[in-house]
């Protein structure tokens, strides 16, 4: 078998593949190989005489025959495109003939089904077959429909069992690869689970509304009027009858299990409208259009997702310029997760303003309306939560997924550990490399069930049904998280929970636990909480976030002739450190308008450009910045003398390692940075263009685009996508004010 690690990417991989079935999914297939030159010869195999007569005059094939034996002879690759119930005759004569060390697959919709047969025809599923499910088609079928990029940007799930071949399975890899498809993995019962509900269940309802809609004697009028979203979801029933009467009966124990739950969200639906239950209907319509939302977005890269790009994104930083003008920027993270989570506990109506609609913080809306909160919007920055109270809360249908948003996970854990019923919290790549041990240790003690995957990392499964016990919690380092999700499990606990923080953190949880009318008693380094309470539905109007104003703060601190004011921004004072920080080192920064909103202070901060020098930033000031270090990292290496941090191991485990991510950053940009254990030593001097990988960490990202504004050179940033998750449209709000940064895609 050929090693396809080892072949340049144009360098032929087979000599013959044999396509048996040239359809529309198997004659694009074949036609994209044929057309990519990685294969020698590339035979069809097809019993319709007028499919054979095309093929070989619309390139879709060198040569056809409709004998099997002859198509497979000398085969290195056969990949099997004909209806999962036609799969078995084909199967049985497969097994009958020498077939040397042909990789075969196929493209069937059902993996189980074809697994069966397969079993059944040669006694077990040989190492070198692959099942695979390129989601993918058209409205037309036949050979004449084949297109050589039917597959680009398209999912193609394989689902290879524990003894196929690793070398079988990165051949038809190499070759969907080679056909710009985006392959997966995923079992077999997964496959089968996820698509009955996802791609068989809409199309079984989308051939059931026409035809009932046929029936109709005014159906001439129905289809004459029929508005774009009636087109667009009975598009497939334009699909082939066949092939899908055939995927029904396949796969018919995973599509009834879609189905009966379909009829019973149905049969509610309907009896919503008769009883004309309002918020019953708005329930079910914004958590549809929020999901759908949800997935296009924080999902678009999971295997079952239909067919998306997944672009990389980079910013352009280009040097020069100065930052003037007013601006606004997105409503604070924490406050607004905050929001959407005790609104949802609270009794009553709550209204917020100011909502960051970023992905994190939707993130969390998502999980509550997974939890039968009606909740409407965003809008503009406005929510309207239709609380549900304290006991509330119902289980949601699936795994509760948040991104990359560590914040949804932590204070969700602590709310989730004192419910009835199971949940599990999953997030992406990055966020289940991060520790979540840090509270589900003190959770446990509490009387919580929780597991983690291996080193206390996410996904995190928590047990319902369990009575927690409250408790004094010294914690070992400074986290608002932490205290956080211990204060909202405290909600539950019986008895009273405390907890001591070793250095002062952000209080925004203590601070709106009170304004929803909940008591919290704050002693010093100790917050108290007490059961036996409620939430009381409120107004809410969320400041702008600090953390996104800081990216600003130190643009206009080091861009000479700069001068900006960021309205409504909030200053609590457990998150000033950047604003202490930045004066410390010479920033000409002022607060305008100092006043209260909603419990949280706020003020217009004003910032001026001024030379900066290097400090050694003072230990108690680190928790109160710690999100905002690595753009005040830039600052250190644009002001005069030497800058150290000390205290700061935190940044080691946040979206990335911050230490490290940014002094390499530096350092590829010619400033002396050199990581320590807890902190970073930085000497001012000039900073060059260069090429920076954020690690898809978006404060890294945003820092290095306000770098440009005293380098030399453009500086390239890569891996940006995930700057939507705290900050959306940042790229255009900073060329409003002066930044010269331009985002691209693919790059």
């Amino acid at each position: 078998m050929t090693d396809v690690n080892n072949l340049s990417p144009h360098q032929s991989i087979i000599g013959r593949l044999a396509v048996v079935g040239l359809g529309l999914i198997g004659g694009s297939f074949a036609k994209g190989l044929r057309a990519s030159g990685l294969c020698g010869e590339v035979v069809g195999c097809d019993p319709d005489p007028l499919t054979r007569r095309l093929a070989v005059p619309l390139g879709v094939v060198d040569r056809v025959t409709d004998s099997l034996a002859e198509a497979v002879r000398d085969a290195d690759v056969i990949m099997l495109a004909v209806p999962v119930l036609a799969m078995e005759p084909v199967l049985a004569e497969l097994a009958s003939l020498d077939l040397g060390q042909a990789v075969v697959s196929d493209v069937g919709s059902t993996k189980g089904a074809v697994v069966r047969a397969v079993e059944e025809a040669f006694g077990d599923v040989p190492a070198l077959f692959v099942p695979g499910h390129p989601i993918a088609g058209s409205e037309k079928s036949g050979v004449e429909a084949a297109r050589g990029d039917l597959f680009a940007r398209h999912k193609v799930i394989l689902t290879p069992l524990e003894h196929t071949s690793e070398q079988a399975v990165a051949l038809i890899t190499r070759l969907w690869r080679a056909l710009d498809a985006d392959v997966e993995a995923m079992t077999v019962a997964d496959h089968d689970e996820v698509l009955a509900a996802t791609s068989h269940l809409p199309h079984l309802l989308a051939f059931s509304l026409v035809d009932t809609l046929a029936a109709r004697s005014e159906n001439m009028e129905i289809f004459r009027y029929a508005a774009g979203g009636f087109r667009d979801f009975t598009r497939i029933a334009a699909s082939d009858p066949v092939m899908w009467r055939d995927v029904f009966l396949a796969n018919r124990d995973a599509v009834l299990r879609s189905l009966d739950a379909f009829t019973r969200d149905l049969d509610r639906l309907r009896e919503a409208v008769a009883e004309r239950d309002a918020n019953t209907l708005l329930g079910v319509f914004t958590r549809a259009k929020s999901a759908r939302e949800h997935f296009s977005t924080i999902l678009a890269r999971r295997a079952y997702m239909e067919p998306m790009q997944t672009q990389s994104i980079s910013f352009i930083a280009s040097p020069g310029g100065r930052v003037q003008g007013t601006a606004r920027v997105p409503g604070d993270k924490s406050i607004s997760h905050r929001s959407i989570m005790l609104g949802s506990l609270a009794d009553g109506v709550t209204e917020v303003e100011g909502f960051l609609e970023g992905e994190d913080s939707l993130a969390t809306l998502q999980a509550f309306r997974d939890m039968g909160v009606v909740i409407e919007g965003p809008h503009h920055g406005r929510v309207t939560i239709s609380g549900v109270g304290l006991h509330g809360l119902q289980a949601p249908p699936g795994p509760l997924y948040v991104g990359n948003s560590g914040t949804s996970m932590r204070l969700l854990s602590g709310l989730l550990a004192a419910q009835s019923f199971d949940t599990t919290l999953s997030g992406d790549t990055s966020l289940s490399k991060r520790p979540m041990a840090r509270v589900a240790k003190p959770l446990r003690e509490m009387g919580a069930e929780i597991d983690t995957a291996a080193e206390g990392r996410p996904p995190l499964r928590i047990k319902g049904g369990h009575k927690l016990m409250g408790m004094d919690y010294v914690m070992p380092m400074a986290s608002a998280q932490v205290k956080s999700c211990l204060l909202l499990a405290g909600l539950y606990a019986a008895g009273s929970t405390s907890v001591t923080e070793p250095a002062p953190t952000r209080d925004h949880t203590e601070r709106m636990l009170r304004g929803f009318g909940y008591p919290v008693r704050v002693d010093g380094s100790t917050v108290t909480i007490e059961p036996g309470h409620k939430l009381t539905a409120c107004k809410i109007d969320v400041p702008a976030d600090i953390s996104s104003a800081a990216f600003f703060m130190v643009a206009a601190s080091i861009a000479e002739g700069s001068d900006l004011v960021l309205e409504h921004v909030g200053i609590n004072p457990t998150r000033i450190g950047v604003i202490n920080i930045l004066r410390a080192m010479g920033a000409d920064l002022t607060l305008q308008n100092e006043r209260e909103v909603g419990g949280e202070p706020v003020a217009d901060v004003r910032i001026r450009y001024a030379p900066l020098k290097g400090i050694d930033i003072p230990v108690d000031q680190v928790p109160l910045a710690i999100d905002e270090f690595p753009v005040l990292f830039v600052a250190a290496a644009c002001a005069e003398g030497r800058t150290v941090l000390r205290g700061a191991e935190e940044l080691r485990v946040k979206e990335s390692d911050r230490i490290q991510v940014m002094a390499d950053g530096l350092q590829a940009l010619g400033v002396r940075a050199e990581p320590t254990a807890d902190g970073i030593v930085i000497d001012g001097g000039a900073i060059h263009g260069g090429k920076v990988d954020s690690h898809g960490d978006h404060r890294i990202a945003m820092s290095f685009s306000v770098a440009s504004l005293r380098a030399k050179g453009d500086i390239i940033i890569t891996d940006c996508a995930n700057v939507a998750t705290s900050f959306p449209d940042f790229v255009g709000l900073a060329q409003s004010v002066g930044i010269k940064v331009r985002m691209e895609e693919g790059a």
